[in-house]
């Protein structure tokens, strides 16, 4: 139990210096097929394109480690 806590805790902030810096360097925020109407009103903005590259990116180590 202690390790995988350990593992779990380690991913998170692998996870979280990616998202900080790899912004940069990675640009998954903004990909061709992302949804983002903006009006006068209010904008709105679904990354459907995002979600769909960062599950399969997710599948496949999970895979892969399994």
């Amino acid at each position: 139990m202690g390790r995988t806590l350990i593992a779990i805790g380690l991913l998170l902030v692998v996870v979280g210096v990616i998202v900080e810096f790899g912004g940069h360097f990675l640009p998954l925020a903004h990909l061709p097929g992302d949804i983002h109407i903006t009006d006068r009103h209010g904008s709105f903005y679904f990354p459907i394109v995002t979600c769909i590259v960062v599950s399969v990116i997710l599948n496949l180590l999970l895979r892969l480690f399994h």
